[in-house]
């Protein structure tokens, strides 16, 4: 009797297409992942091939659901792409996907309303529908990992903007000069990314190896090229003084950007995720600090500085909040 009951109730199906992996999950308006198989992307084979591969593994998944009904899909890629006509326009790490009809393909495939939104945009609906942001109507989602992107939940609805740029923070210019993020040095990105704390770091260890001082985490120029955010962050965590100030500048800036959308948006909530997730101990303080300077105090009062929640599993969900979005809110 409860496998019958299982069987018939609604289903969702979340696409999550990256430049490494690819996921099908099935799951229930309850945010329940009922089932999950992820594949390689393995960008060279073309989008047609990985496409036909996604049907594949969507048929053998609904085979698993017979009594079920398949209620919407949603697709979480990264941008550009429109996800008013449901296209994706040349993603970075998926070279060759030019102006690919991805909702057309799939809701004339499975007779269903098909979504698509940019993977930053779909972290903010899942943290927002399940996760830290929960139950707010004013909500900031930052990513906070490789790049610096955002998600924007306003008076209640995902903020796309008028051609799906809204929320594109990392690209606000925080100084004349510094690490390059988003094609800008100095940027929101460059100061608050993976790639920016990167960058950063090799530029501040090369210089003090040139002045005879000794770092830590690094000893010698020829080692610079091999540091990453991960070497930074427990080098910081152990003391290293070098890596805190790394650290250090990069939540001085965060703070910055933060004050910039308090200010403007005046959110009841801030999610930041991935690497802010990781560190929030080190970060908090400084970015309490600058909030506290630079930011209105009476927006400040009423926003909190949260930990996105939903972790390495993030993608998953935030491809099915995008099926069930529409039919929830």
């Amino acid at each position: 009797m409860t496998e019958f009951k299982r069987n018939r109730e609604d289903i969702y199906l979340g696409l999550d297409i990256g430049g490494t992996k690819c996921a099908v999950v099935v799951g229930d308006a309850n945010f329940s992942i009922k089932r999950k198989i992820t594949f390689e992307t393995r960008v060279e084979r073309g989008w047609e091939v990985i496409i036909s591969e996604f049907q594949n593994h969507i048929d053998t998944v609904l085979s698993d659901f017979p009594d079920s009904k398949l209620k919407r899909i949603g697709i979480s890629c990264g941008g550009p792409l429109d996800s008013k006509t449901g296209v994706i326009y040349s993603p970075p790490n998926l070279p060759g996907w030019d102006a690919v009809p991805i909702v057309a393909i799939f809701s004339k495939k499975y007779g269903v309303e098909t979504a698509v939104q940019n993977d930053a945009n779909a972290c903010a609906l899942a943290e927002w529908m399940m996760g830290a942001g929960k139950g707010t109507r004013n909500m900031i989602f930052l990513t906070f990992g490789t790049g610096m992107g955002a998600g924007l939940i306003l008076n209640g609805q995902l903020y796309a903007g008028t051609n799906d740029l809204g929320g594109e923070v990392g690209h606000i210019r925080l100084a004349p000069d510094g690490p390059v993020g988003f094609g800008k040095a100095g940027s929101f990105e460059g100061f608050c990314s993976g790639g920016g704390i990167a960058q950063l770091a090799k530029s501040m260890v090369t210089e003090r190896l040139k002045n005879n001082q000794s770092v830590g985490f690094c000893t010698s120029l020829e080692l610079v090229n091999e540091i990453d955010t991960k070497m930074v962050a427990l080098a910081a965590q152990a003391g290293d003084p070098v890596a805190n100030e790394i650290l250090g500048i990069s939540a001085d800036y965060l703070g910055q950007g933060l004050s910039i959308l308090i200010d403007i948006l005046n959110p009841e909530c801030i999610v930041i995720g991935s690497i802010y997730a990781r560190n929030e101990m080190f970060f908090k303080p400084f970015v309490e600090q600058v909030l506290q300077r630079e930011a209105i105090p009476s927006a400040v009062e009423v926003c909190r500085i949260k930990p996105a929640e939903l972790g390495d599993s993030i993608g998953d969900y935030a491809a099915l909040c995008v099926a069930i979005y529409e039919t929830k809110f």
